[in-house]
């Protein structure tokens, strides 16, 4: 009898043992079909991201950007505040992963070289102008002298970007009263960012610009062709009648 009861208690212990154990089996494959369906929902998105090319990454190897010397003019007053931001603003931009190309005159113009055809060179040669506007800039005639020079290259074209630095509303030039500016002195952090933001987004739309028309061309070219074909097979028919 005793040794009856024994068997019973074992056979307890065994059962609920394993069931322990299967207990401590399923937890983790739970646990790993929930992560799974987790990530099921998420992770193809992030992988999607991870490995989708930026349009940024896109604009700076694009070959239209390499039609012009520079990305950014960048025209301030030969105040040395003015030099100094102006300079800081250049070293931003040019630096890894930004990697734009500036034109600073007073690093890229050439000693003994005309300054006059030297920046309007530099203006035609850049896709954007970005204008440090200061109180020194708005009583500088050579300032204003390239403003109008680069509004002239291309007016209301998104090319131009009003940088604002200490800059009082009611000096503003009115000639640039329908163009967005980004203020130094409202974001000191951001504004270098808003400022790289913006050439991305402007080159990023001079590529897809670009290849609209591209695509508008090829249309055109084919059409022409086939319409040329059919004309031509016409001719042909009725001559052979």
């Amino acid at each position: 009898m005793h040794g009856w009861f024994q068997k019973i208690l074992k056979s307890g212990k065994t059962k609920s043992t394993q069931h322990d154990r299967s207990k401590d089996g399923e937890d983790p494959v739970v646990s790993i079909s929930s992560v799974s369906a987790l990530s099921s929902s998420t992770s193809p998105s992030v992988r999607t991201d991870r490995f989708k090319p930026q349009q940024s990454n896109v604009a700076l190897s694009s070959e239209l950007r390499w039609r012009r010397k520079y990305d950014v003019f960048v025209c301030h007053s030969s105040a040395l505040t003015d030099i100094e931001e102006a300079t800081r603003l250049v070293l931003f931009l040019e630096e890894a992963p930004r990697s734009l190309r500036c034109f600073l005159w007073q690093r890229d113009t050439c000693p003994g070289g005309a300054v006059f055809t030297e920046f309007c060179q530099a203006v035609r040669e850049s896709h954007i102008q970005a204008l440090l506007i200061t109180p020194s800039f708005v009583q500088d005639d050579w300032c204003n002298y390239m403003m109008h020079q680069a509004l002239s290259e291309g007016p209301m074209s998104n090319r131009m970007i009003p940088v604002l630095q200490n800059l009082p509303h009611a000096q503003y030039p009115q000639e640039l009263k329908f163009y967005y500016y980004i203020d130094l002195s409202k974001y000191p952090d951001q504004g270098f960012s808003m400022v790289n933001k913006t050439v991305h987004r402007l080159l990023e739309n001079l590529v897809q610009n670009e290849m609209k028309l591209s695509c508008i061309s090829a249309g055109l070219s084919c059409g022409l062709a086939g319409g040329g074909g059919t004309q031509e097979g016409k001719v042909v028919s009725e001559h052979d009648s």
